[in-house]
């Protein structure tokens, strides 16, 4: 097998089975039709939803939490509006409700901002109830100190990714799998967006962005020299498309450095026909899915 042939395998693996997409899809048009039937007078499994998330951009692997948002009419935005005192968390409770109809165990989530489905296989949903914008962006509620309305747009930030990946050759989303699989195998405390506004930064300079499977060995040792290079005194960047704050969760520095020295071994390994070797330095990277 040859770097492109690992990678290859990396990224296939990395992936979501087409049973699992099946499962997803499923119980995406259940929760889509179950806030229908009591929002909009409709059954329809699709209107008035949207995957959004890593889900949403593509960007997710096969351990991700599926994220949607639905849409609520803007007469029940009027309604809770008008409460004296957290209509936020009221609107949660009363879509709570409607979903605990058709999944009995959705609840409120900790951050008093999403509504939580864990299913036995493993595959969680987050749902986000929300308010379409002139704009096309949302208003979605925020439970905490008292409630309050907040801003996303999503679907500015699926639009630009989705752009700057054919722009890439399709190298951008699969620079942010792999990230993930670093992520999960060496607990490196970045978020999903943070990781994807990172790498759409990174891979709009990058020399080979338009080549493919045959130079990720050196797109992960230079995205890596990229994380370590930042200023660590910087706490947020913008996310694509939106322009919204996209906030540290703590410091990556160190674990790209690591990831970095051992991406240099890797190839160095490679190079002398040491390829044993060199999988084992990817996978103290990535994880048990790169191939041995």
């Amino acid at each position: 097998m040859s770097v492109s042939d690992y990678f290859s395998t990396f990224c296939s693996n990395l992936r979501m089975s087409s049973d699992t997409v099946s499962t997803i899809q499923y119980r995406y048009h259940q929760i889509t039709k179950r806030i229908n039937l009591d929002y909009w007078s409709s059954s329809s499994e699709t209107t008035h939803s949207l995957y959004v998330g890593s889900y949403g951009r593509g960007t997710e692997i096969c351990t991700s939490d599926i994220d949607i948002i639905v849409q609520l009419p803007y007469s029940t935005y009027e309604k809770f509006n008008a409460y004296k005192s957290n209509g936020q968390s009221a609107l949660l409770q009363e879509v709570k409700g409607v979903l605990q109809k058709t999944y009995s165990t959705s609840y409120v989530k900790g951050d008093g901002q999403v509504l939580g489905i864990n299913f036995s296989d493993g595959i969680n949903f987050e749902i986000v109830p929300a308010f379409i914008n002139t704009d096309g962006s949302y208003t979605y509620p925020d439970s905490n100190n008292g409630g309050s309305w907040r801003t996303t747009d999503p679907k500015k930030e699926i639009d630009a990714m989705n752009s700057r990946n054919t722009d890439t050759n399709k190298n951008l989303k699969r620079l942010c799998r792999m990230a993930r699989a670093w992520k999960g195998k060496c607990n490196v405390p970045m978020s999903g967006i943070l990781i994807d506004t990172l790498a759409y930064k990174f891979i709009n300079d990058w020399e080979y962005k338009d080549k493919s499977y045959l130079y990720y060995d050196f797109m992960s040792r230079d995205f890596f020299k990229y994380l370590e290079e930042l200023d660590e005194n910087q706490n947020y960047w913008l996310a694509p498309g939106s322009q919204r704050y996209v906030w540290k969760n703590g410091e990556f520095h160190a674990k790209a450095k690591t990831a970095y020295n051992n991406a240099v071994s890797a190839i160095s390994y490679e190079n002398s026909n040491y390829s044993y070797s060199a999988k084992q330095k990817w996978r103290e990277i990535y994880g048990t899915k790169f191939p041995e």
